[in-house]
């Protein structure tokens, strides 16, 4: 399989060892990671905030590598299930006519204290 790594400065570089995403020309997929960051720091106190932050983060992605998300699934990671509402309402606006599949999970913690944290495989048309 051949695959392209994808890196934009719109997004937060990688904390670690990882591609901010990588897209993959065979199956013409995307798998993309953000958390709610910006230059290194974490954007807003709430998980409402850090949501958008990350999806937007994903936009960028997208963006840097021309591709439009469609048909496709997202893991959202919360260090407090209460605020699931506020994860999971912020995915709307990406996918107004098909909603992805999606997992939410309540971890213990995330890079650089967030508090939310999406990755996203995208289906590329």
């Amino acid at each position: 399989m051949s695959k392209t790594i994808i890196k934009t400065i719109h997004a937060p570089a990688a904390v670690g060892p990882y591609s901010q995403a990588w897209f993959s020309t065979a199956g013409f997929h995307m798998w993309a990671s953000s958390v709610g960051s910006r230059d290194g720091a974490i954007v807003g106190s709430d998980a409402a905030t850090q949501a958008d932050r990350a999806l937007r983060n994903i936009e960028a992605i997208l963006r840097a590598a021309a591709l439009v998300l469609s048909g496709s699934r997202a893991t959202v990671y919360l260090t407090n299930m209460d605020e699931l509402c506020s994860g999971q309402q912020r995915l709307c606006p990406l996918f107004p006519s098909a909603f992805p599949t999606r997992v939410c999970v309540e971890v213990s913690r995330l890079p650089l204290g967030a508090l939310v944290e999406i990755d996203a495989i995208a289906k590329v048309t």
